[in-house]
C-alpha cells in the first residue's frame, strides 16, 4: 500500500452551511481571516481563524488507543467501582470486540484491567520493536515484541494486552461523552517519547546532533535522526548537568513552533511539572540547577496485586517519584527556545507568563495555574504532568493521569477564557500497548533500526522462532526476533529518497478534543497523528509549515519536509455554525465522575 495524495488535500468537504465550508476551507487552506468576537487575554492581542483563543495541549505518556478505549462506549460496571453509562445515542469507535476480544492472533488473549491494576511495568516501546509487534500489519507479536513481565504485570506476558474501560479511565470517557474524540490517529512515527514529543512542537526529528561532553567540554558531534530517549544537551536538570558532566546528550538544529509564535509576538509557553529547580543555577560559580521535587503516590492509587508480580505485598506509597523528565521537553532541544538553567520569568509574576523574558517560554505547572487564577492564560500552552500524574507505566498511572486532567479541566471551565479555548488531548507514544489498528506508512525507511515487514517464522534467533520469543523482566523479547532493515508497507517500495529512520504513521493513540466549540458526543474518523494539533495551531494564527516551504516538491518523500506539510485536519470535531456549549462539566479528580453541569 502506498502513500497517495490524501494527506495534501488542502480543502475539505462538509454536509454543513455553505458559510461552514468556507470557514473549514480557508482553516486547512491556512487563510488569515477577520479576528472573531472572542474574549482575548490579556497576554495576547493576535486575531485568530476562528473562535479559538486559546489552544491547550496536553500531552501525556505512553498509551495506545485500544488501551484506554479498547470497549467504549460499554463498561463492565463491576460493584465498587465508579459507575459508567453512555448516552443511548453514543457512536461506536474502532474497539475490540468479537474475535479480536476472544480469538485473538496474539500469544495472549486481551484482558480487562480494573483500577486495582491501575499501576503496571513499563512495556516496550522502541522505534524497532514496536514495528516487531506490527508484523507488516498482522498486529499479531505484542506479547513478544513489546512485552513485559516486570513488578505491576502479570508474570505469563499478558499485560500488554490489557485495557482499561470506563471505570477506570472515568473521567476521559465522561469527556468523550461531552465533547469529541478521533479513533483513526497516530504516532507520527514509531518510537518512545522524545520523537513523539519533537514531532508535536515541530514535525521532524531532524536535524540534530549528538553532543558528547567530557571533561565539562564539548568533545564531539556527531548528526542523527532522533528514534531514541536522549536527554537534551545543555539542559542542567538533564543528563550532562548543562555540559558539564561527561554525557551524550541531543541537539535539534531547526524550527519549532516556539520560533513561528515568536516571530509574531503570540503569547504561549511550555509548562512542565517539577521544571522550577529546587537548587537555583549558581551564575559566580556555574554550578548547574537542580530539578528535585518530587511526589509519592496518592493513598488512593492502589499497589499491585500480588497476581502482577507483587506477591510480598510492595507498597509504592514509599518511593517517590522525581516530577522533571528531561527528555519529555522537547523545547529544550533546540537553542533558540531552551532555559538551560530553568530560570524563573522576569517579572517573576503571572501575568507576565507567556511573554519573552529569561525563562524563554519555558515555565513549571504550577505556573499555569497561578497565571490563570490571576486572568492570564497564553494563546497556546502546552501542558506536561509531573511524572507521577503523566500516565507513563512504571512510575505512573491513569488514576493519577485523571487527577491532573480533571483538575486542569475544572480550572478553564471556571475561568473567563473557557468560552474561546480549545483543549487537546494526545500522548507521545503507545508505551507498546496492543493495539488492533495499523496506521498507513506514510513515510518509509530502510535501516538496520527497521523492522515491519512480515517476520518469517523460519528465521529463528539464537534458535528461537518468532511465535517462541517471550518478554523479560523489562523491555521485551524482541531481540530474539530477527530485524528486517525495512519499514514499508508489504509490497511497496521504500524508495531511494526516503529519510531514513522517520518510519510512520506509528501506533494508534488516543485523541480527543475539549471546548464550547466540540461536537457534543463525537467520534471522528479523520486520519490524524501527533502533528494535527500542530497544524490547527499554525493555521488558526496564520503561521507557516514549520520548515517555510508551501509544499513539499513532486518526487520527494513526505518525510523530507516537516510533517505538519501533511497532518490530517482536526476540524471535523469542532462546529462553528451552531452556537458554542459553554455549560461546563465539572468531574470529582479522584472519581472521574459528574459533579454537575454547572
Amino acid at each position: 500500500m502506498t502513500v497517495t495524495n490524501h494527506a495534501r488535500v488542502k480543502t475539505v468537504k462538509t454536509k454543513h452551511s455553505s458559510s461552514r465550508s468556507r470557514l473549514l476551507a480557508a482553516l486547512v487552506a491556512g487563510t488569515m481571516l477577520a479576528g472573531v468576537g472572542a474574549a482575548q487575554s490579556l497576554a495576547d492581542e493576535t486575531r485568530t481563524t476562528t473562535p479559538i483563543q486559546h489552544v491547550i495541549v496536553i500531552f501525556g505518556e505512553n498509551v495506545s488507543f485500544d488501551h484506554y478505549f479498547a470497549t467504549y462506549p460499554n463498561a463492565q460496571n463491576p460493584r465498587g467501582e465508579p459507575g459508567f453509562t453512555a448516552a443511548g445515542d453514543t457512536p461506536s469507535v474502532n474497539g475490540l470486540s468479537g474475535g479480536l476480544l476472544t480469538n485473538n492472533p496474539n500469544l495472549r488473549q486481551p484482558l480487562r484491567l480494573d483500577r486495582t491494576e491501575a499501576f503496571t511495568c513499563d512495556m516496550d516501546h522502541g522505534y524497532t520493536d514496536e514495528q516487531k509487534a506490527f508484523d507488516g500489519g498482522l498486529m499479531d507479536l505484542f506479547v513478544q515484541a513489546t512485552g513485559s513481565i516486570g513488578f505491576g504485570c502479570r508474570p505469563d506476558g499478558s499485560s500488554v494486552m490489557g485495557y482499561y474501560d470506563g471505570n477506570t479511565v472515568t473521567a476521559l470517557w465522561n469527556y468523550a461523552q461531552r465533547f469529541a474524540m478521533n479513533d483513526n490517529s497516530f504516532g507520527t512515527e514509531f518510537g518512545p517519547s522524545t520523537p513523539g514529543a519533537l514531532e508535536l512542537v515541530s514535525g521532524q526529528t531532524i536535524p540534530a546532533n549528538l553532543l558528547t561532553f567530557a571533561g565539562g567540554k564539548l568533545a564531539g558531534t556527531t548528526a542523527t535522526t532522533d528514534i531514541g530517549d536522549i536527554d537534551p544537551a545543555y539542559d542542567d536538570c538533564g543528563r550532562d548537568q548543562g555540559g558539564t558532566a561527561n554525557a551524550t546528550t541531543l541537539q535539534m538544529n531547526g524550527t519549532n513552533i516556539g520560533n513561528l509564535l515568536n516571530a509574531r509576538n503570540i503569547s504561549w509557553g511550555w509548562f512542565e511539572g517539577g521544571f522550577t529547580p529546587t537548587t537555583p543555577y549558581n551564575p559566580t560559580t556555574g554550578a548547574p540547577a537542580v530539578c528535585g521535587s518530587s511526589h509519592t503516590y496518592p493513598a488512593t492509587t492502589p499497589n499491585p496485586p500480588a497476581q502482577d508480580n507483587n506477591p510480598t505485598g510492595i507498597d509504592i506509597h514509599s518511593t517517590p517519584v522525581t516530577d522533571y523528565v528531561p527528555h519529555h521537553e522537547p523545547f529544550q532541544y533546540y537553542p533558540s527556545t531552551r532555559n538551560p538553567h530553568h530560570l524563573r520569568p522576569s517579572p517573576d509574576t503571572p501575568r507576565e507568563i507567556g511573554k519573552s523574558d529569561q525563562a524563554n517560554h519555558q515555565y513549571d505547572t504550577s505556573d499555569f495555574f497561578n497565571a490563570l487564577a490571576h486572568d492570564n492564560l497564553p494563546a497556546v500552552s502546552y501542558l506536561k504532568a509531573p511524572a507521577y500524574q503523566d500516565a507513563h507505566p512504571g512510575y505512573s498511572d491513569p488514576l493519577d493521569e485523571q487527577a491532573f486532567v480533571v483538575t486542569v479541566m475544572n480550572a478553564l471551565q471556571r475561568s473567563p477564557f473557557w468560552s474561546s479555548t480549545l483543549v487537546v488531548i494526545n500522548y507521545d507514544d503507545s508505551d507498546g500497548w496492543y493495539d488492533h489498528v495499523p496506521g498507513p506508512i506514510v513515510n518509509p525507511s530502510a535501516s538496520s533500526a527497521d523492522s515491519f515487514t512480515p517476520l518469517n517464522p523460519a528465521q529463528p534467533v539464537n534458535g528461537v522462532s518468532p511465535k517462541n520469543a517471550f518478554p523479560t523482566s523489562h523491555g521485551s523479547g524482541a531481540g530474539q526476533i530477527a530485524t528486517s532493515g525495512v519499514c514499508a508497507t508489504p509490497g511497496s517500495s521504500t524508495g531511494a529518497s526516503a529519510i531514513n529512520m522517520r518510519c510512520g504513521y506509528g501506533p494508534r493513540i488516543p485523541f480527543m478534543v475539549f471546548s464550547p466549540y466540540a461536537k457534543q458526543n463525537f467520534v471522528d474518523h479523520t486520519l490524524t497523528d501527533q502533528t494535527s494539533s500542530l497544524r490547527f495551531i499554525e493555521v488558526n494564527w496564520g503561521l507557516d509549515f514549520i520548515d517555510g516551504s508551501e509544499a513539499i516538491g513532486p518526487g520527494q518523500p513526505l518525510g523530507s519536509g516537516s510533517f505538519d506539510h501533511f497532518a490530517g485536519s482536526i476540524v471535523n470535531m469542532l462546529d462553528f455554525d451552531d452556537p458554542p456549549n459553554r455549560e461546563p462539566l465539572i468531574l470529582d479528580p479522584t472519581t472521574g465522575t459528574r459533579m454537575g453541569w454547572r
